[in-house]
């Protein structure tokens, strides 16, 4: 102990002697051990944690979530064969009054059936959770708040059994969940029981259930099939939304974390990737230390030195650069959690990552056992060493010296790691760009978007009154052009599909098709171009025919040679609607659907249903940021309905962002970390061709003597580092053809091997490597001769 104490202090003072190398030490390993504790504490906090529900391995999703009928759910609960408990549930934004005279706030609420929480496998912390009968018609509506709500609502145990007013309707407290209870996702603040309708024919529900014992692999897929069977004796379905086919139960680990699973891995593997280069770096560091002091070393040993308590020396001195490399990498660590929780696509689940200590221990362990590692090949070195070899390098001014095998193989080994986080970046970019490229068939790029809610029990009528007057208000905001609304805005994921009968063609079989509700001003805002007729307009009015407008993938589909004009289309309410325009097609359901059919009615005529959901959105005149709109927007919406609530604000061009999908988001951080890795990949060759220099001076000024020409010389040098940098790239390129088929789910447009993506990659690298050598090519060629004869 007395020894090392000794050699801690020793390797203090040396690393204040050399404060350039202890700080570029310091900082790269530093960078990569944050990183990779950043993504570690992302990926042990969202993948390896438990579930907080009982058995979550008993628990599983039905197929077609999202699609289930009240009609269905009930159809199928006298008999779950196979299931201890089934619930059905659906997640919505409803308005919060937390007073009489408050105005509403929307939370994240899920509408469900009795049975959730014994699904579950989860008791409230306070009071109960829902009866059994709490689900039929009649029952008084009852909530479950989460922990979160019931703290912000005063954490008063009085508060079970008072009530609540949500979606414009009084609520029973029943209970409260146990704090850390999230479902589906823990942005959820309240559960409310579902009053099921057996003539709701909707689908807006997923199905989740608890397998009982003993039900699995043949029993599981026998108890699937009889459902499938008793749903095809009591329903008939489109072909497209055939719920009797390919029946199957998701494990709810699988489809809640699933999504995350390739981006949070993916990151941590780059995070990886980079560490390991760092270490490399750091590697060729200390070697080039130890070959510094070869004479110092030499003269130690020949005088006796122990080559233990040497190579003890330099652990201690590891052991305090990885210590000081753990204190910077934590902060490193607790900023790159922040951006990595905000950056990546976790959607929701993000708030389910926590910066804890777990993340600040894992920095120190990763940095500890990065600085041991780092150490063990020049401790090799060290120990390999001979004392006379060094001493008649030292008298011949290094010809002779070993000629740096060890640092250029760490220079490929970087080069290598930085060529396959080049080549996936390279695929994501021109991934991303070909999606940029598709035309959603909405202009986005000026358009602002505010999603509210009403509260439910707002008439019908009132809701239809407020939208009109919500679309003339709107449309007089300063810098707006033109104002709509829509039930439902494109590149938000699939959804409001209605069946559809032809007047002319009794024997189409049965089919649905997109259905958007849309004031007269719609289209001019979003950018939709009319093709063929006419608009709706305000001449379209309730009383008067249905007016409906079909976009050109409906028009072509079925009536195809042929004008669609004039002719009738049930409008899925029971009436028939006549087409009187033909729009070109939309992105309404995601960016890289294709064309789909779809259909356009007025809110005004549709007096039997209105939504509470809608999206206002906002043209701003030329030379206007739609950005700038929201404020004035949202003060105009609070002046003529004070009782809707704004659920989001944001622009068009952002929602065609998000529609990109994980590829964008995953693309921004594998090019940061790829920028991080090339810097790191150029200091590396500087640092080993810099090395190289010194170690071959005496060598290298015997030849400019001789009659050698600078320009040569710099050939030479660049030369070598050129060709350590060509062997990565050559290494890196094949790890990348093997390795990019992970990153095959972002991409569009481009294969995993595009030749493209690896020559871009390869290029890069070798130009970044040709240049970082270029500096200490021409310090060498520089070099007198004379003076360089006078030092040795």
């Amino acid at each position: 102990m007395e020894s090392l104490i000794i050699d801690l202090r020793y390797a203090a003072r040396r690393l204040r002697s050399r404060p350039t190398y202890a700080l570029l030490a310091v900082l790269t390993l530093a960078l990569g051990v944050g990183g990779t504790a950043a993504a570690f504490g992302l990926v042990r906090g969202l993948l390896m944690t438990p579930l907080p529900y009982a058995n979550e391995e008993r628990l599983g999703l039905f197929w077609n979530p999202g699609d289930w009928s009240e009609r269905e759910f009930l159809h199928l609960s006298p008999d779950w064969s196979g299931f201890s408990g089934v619930a059905a549930f659906t997640v919505r934004d409803l308005p919060l009054r937390r007073g009489a005279d408050s105005a509403p706030e929307l939370i994240s609420a899920v509408n469900t059936t009795a049975g959730l929480f014994d699904v579950l496998g989860v008791r409230p912390a306070l009071g109960r959770g829902f009866e059994p009968n709490e689900d039929r018609p009649g029952a008084a509506p009852a909530v479950v708040l989460s922990y979160a709500l019931f703290e912000s609502l005063g954490a008063q145990p009085s508060l079970v059994g008072s009530t609540v007013e949500l979606d414009g309707t009084t609520h029973t407290v029943v209970g409260v969940t146990p704090k850390g209870f999230w479902f589906p996702d823990p942005t959820v603040r309240a559960w409310r029981v579902e009053q099921l309708n057996e003539e709701d024919g909707s689908g807006n529900y997923a199905l989740v259930g608890r397998r009982a014992p003993g039900t699995e692999g043949a029993a599981l897929d026998l108890a699937l099939k009889r459902m499938a069977s008793r749903l095809g004796e009591r329903f008939q379905y489109p072909a497209q939304w055939d719920k009797t086919r390919a029946p199957a139960l998701t494990p709810l680990r699988e489809h809640l974390l699933g999504p995350l699973q390739l981006p949070l891995l993916a990151t941590l593997t780059a995070m990886a990737v980079l560490l390991l280069i760092a270490c490399a770096n750091v590697t060729a560091l200390m070697l080039g230390q130890v070959d510094a002091r070869a004479t110092e070393l030499a003269v130690r040993m020949a005088l006796g030195a122990d080559g233990r308590r040497m190579t003890q020396q330099l652990l201690a001195e590891a052991l305090l650069l990885g210590l000081s490399a753990a204190g910077v990498g934590a902060v490193i660590a607790a900023q790159g959690f922040r951006l990595l929780s905000s950056a990546l696509p976790l959607g929701p689940l993000a708030a389910r990552g926590s910066l804890d200590w777990g993340v600040f221990f894992a920095s120190l362990v990763l940095a500890l056992l990065a600085a041991l590692g780092v150490a063990m090949l020049p401790a090799w070195s060290l120990r390999k060493s001979h004392p006379q070899r060094a001493l008649g390098n030292a008298r011949t001014g290094g010809i002779g010296a070993r000629g740096g095998r060890t640092e250029g193989a760490l220079v490929v080994g970087q080069v290598a790691l930085a060529v396959l986080l080049t080549a996936g970046a390279a695929l994501l970019v021109r991934s991303v760009a070909n999606l940029r490229a598709i035309d959603p068939g909405v202009d986005t790029g000026s358009v602002a978007v505010l999603d509210v809610v009403m509260e439910a029990n707002v008439a019908p009528e009132a809701r239809r009154r407020m939208l009109a007057e919500l679309e003339t208000g709107l449309a007089a905001v300063p810098g707006a052009r033109a104002a709509g609304v829509t039930q439902k805005l494109p590149l938000r994921g699939s959804g409001d599909s209605w069946g559809m009968a032809l007047e002319d063609k009794p024997d189409l079989p049965r089919t649905t098709t997109y259905v958007r509700l849309v004031t007269p001003g719609y289209f001019a805002t979003a950018g939709i171009q009319l093709l063929e007729g006419r608009l709706l307009s305000t001449d379209d009015r309730e009383g008067s025919e249905l007016a409906v407008v079909v976009n050109h993938a409906l028009a072509a589909k079925y009536f195809p040679g042929e004008s669609p004009l004039g002719r009738r289309i049930a409008s899925g309410s029971g009436q028939w609607a006549r087409v009187v325009g033909v729009v070109e097609d939309v992105a309404e359901a995601g960016l890289t659907d294709g064309p789909v059919p779809a259909r356009y009615m007025l809110y005004a005529q549709l007096t039997d249903y209105t939504p509470t959901r809608h999206t206002l959105v906002l043209r701003a005149q030329p030379g206007h940021d739609p950005a700038a709109l929201l404020e004035d927007a949202r003060r105009q919406l609070a002046a003529v309905a004070p009782s809707v609530a704004v659920q989001r604000t944001t622009t068009l061009e952002a929602v065609f962002a998000q529609a990109i999908g994980p590829a964008r988001q995953v693309m921004s951080v594998l090019v940061l970390l790829t920028a991080l890795a090339v810097v790191l990949g150029a200091v590396g060759v500087y640092g080993v061709t810099a090395h190289f220099v010194r170690r071959r001076q005496r060598d290298l000024g015997i030849r400019i003597a001789l009659g050698l020409s600078p320009s040569r010389l710099i050939a030479q040098v660049v030369g070598r580092g050129g060709a350590l940098v060509l062997t990565g790239s050559v290494i890196g390129t094949i790890a990348a053809l093997i390795l990019a088929r992970l990153l095959s789910t972002f991409l569009y447009g481009i294969s995993a091997v595009d030749p493209l993506s690896l020559a871009g990659a390869t290029l890069t690298l070798l130009a970044v490597g040709v240049a970082a050598a270029l500096l200490p090519a021409w310090r060498a060629s520089r070099l007198d001769p004379a003076a360089v004869f006078r030092e040795s």
